[in-house]
């Protein structure tokens, strides 16, 4: 400590050094450094807007194609089916935002007084824009169209009124949202199925079998290459949707999400915004349907090519994503990882020896390097270097899994804030159910030779990064 305050002291004498001798020089480096602030936190506020409330225009899709507004507000009110309720809506995962709510309702919810069997209270609960990321279009009190924003699948909430109605946690993946069956509930998916035929072998899909490739993907799934190369399932038969990625922790490293070569947090805003979401704007990207500079990409992506995916242009007039791609990209990086508690989220005493474990005996930092937990630099390995398929990796432009950062596993690993079924599943797409099932791989793929007591000891350090 006291080293430290010697520290300060000395950088306090030399700035007033500079002062003293170079005035005007100081007060400019204080200029600069007040105008960066300032640019930055207003980027910060305006990004946050953005991920949690812009549609980058994509109602013309989930509600003017697919008619995904219909089904939730049902017959009653002016659509089609049942309609979905509250109940239903948080079977499925989705979240509701307690500070969006006036406290007349906040009260009636401890209560129990509200309605959550009334399609007419998911509608209301619309209105007031409290639905984490689904952002509902009105004429009058009829919902007219629907859309949908970041923080569908990169947010979820504490809980703290009852669960599923909290305050939000940007950044957190919603483990329990079943974005699947909530897509398949459109009355209308042949934009998806006329996107999907034109794959060579593929003309004879219907809407029945997009259905069934979406309701497979499951909780915390979403499958973002199902539009590129047409593959609803692995050969093993298991869906092939990956888990959805943490948004939080993303400074300092390359690439963001589970496979290699898809760029890093810009890169995978624009193509979310504009292939994913169905916003209006521009996005481009030759190694998905240049066939001419990547001579198998036709094998690898039929429906990229088929609908040159590479290269999605509008003008720049009606552009409403690019403008938004550098205040989204600050906002996303300023995100922190959750701090878990030592006797709270994991054993400190355990974890002081899975600390040594993991720098040494287990050498996890071969790859995992601190503080980040993933490699500087090119951050990505084969699928033969870490003991496990391919098939995900291939479907990727340079076939490589990413080395993930491992902040936040505590999250998962304890269920915080989420199902208990739906807690644990690491990897890509779940495969192992625990933190000890991923220490248990390595153990043998490595010839570790950890012991239990080791192992234990390491999953604690996991949980306390």
């Amino acid at each position: 400590m006291k080293e430290k305050c010697m520290k300060v002291v000395a950088t306090f004498v030399a700035f007033g050094a500079l002062v003293a001798s170079h005035p005007a020089e100081a007060q400019n480096q204080t200029e600069q450094l007040q105008i960066v602030q300032d640019n930055g936190q207003s980027k910060i506020k305006e990004g946050a807007e953005i991920f949690r409330f812009d549609t980058f225009g994509d109602e013309q899709f989930w509600g003017g194609k697919l008619k995904l507004h219909r089904a939730i507000a049902g017959a009653t009110l002016g659509g089609v089916g049942t309609g979905l309720t509250p109940k239903a809506a948080l079977d499925l995962g989705l979240k509701v935002d307690v500070n969006a709510l006036p406290d007349t309702l906040v009260q009636r919810l401890r209560a129990g007084t509200v309605d959550l069997a009334d399609p007419a209270t998911t509608l209301a609960l619309l209105k007031l824009n409290a639905v984490v990321g689904v952002k509902g279009v009105f004429s009058g009190d009829r919902l007219s169209s629907v859309g949908i924003t970041c923080a569908l699948c990169h947010s979820t909430v504490d809980n703290s009124l009852t669960f599923g109605i909290g305050r939000r946690l940007d950044g957190w993946a919603n483990h329990d949202l079943d974005v699947g069956k909530i897509v398949a509930l459109a009355p209308d998916l042949s934009p998806f199925v006329e996107l999907l035929k034109s794959a060579p072998g593929s003309e004879q899909i219907t809407q029945q079998d997009v259905r069934k490739v979406l309701r497979a993907w499951g909780p915390g799934k979403f499958d973002a290459e199902l539009i590129l190369d047409g593959k609803g399932f692995r050969p093993d038969g298991a869906t092939a949707a990956t888990r959805i990625p943490n948004a939080f922790d993303m400074a300092g490293f390359n690439l963001h999400t589970w496979t290699g070569a898809w760029g890093s947090v810009p890169y995978w805003n624009a193509f979310v915004a504009v292939l994913e979401m169905h916003g209006v704007g521009n996005f481009f990207d030759p190694r998905l349907d240049d066939t001419a500079q990547f001579p198998d990409i036709a094998s690898r992506f039929p429906v990229a090519v088929a609908n040159k995916l590479g290269h999605v242009t509008v003008d720049p007039d009606k552009d409403q994503v690019t403008s938004k791609l550098p205040a989204l990209h600050l906002y996303q990086l300023a995100l922190p990882s959750p701090q878990p508690q030592a006797g709270v989220d994991f054993n400190g005493d355990t974890a002081k020896r899975g600390d040594e474990l993991f720098s040494g005996k287990a050498k996890c930092t071969n790859c995992h390097k601190e503080p980040l937990w993933t490699e500087p630099g090119w951050n990505a390995h084969r699928a033969e270097d870490i003991g496990i398929d391919s098939f995900q990796a291939d479907r990727s432009p340079d076939k490589v899994y990413k080395t993930m950062n491992l902040a936040g596993l505590f999250i998962r690993e304890n269920g915080k804030f989420m199902k208990a079924e739906n807690k644990g599943r690491f990897y890509h797409d779940g495969r192992f159910k625990t933190l000890l099932d991923v220490v248990n791989h390595y153990n043998t793929f490595f010839n570790l030779a950890l012991t239990a007591d080791e192992k234990r000891d390491l999953v604690e350090y996991l949980k306390s990064l």
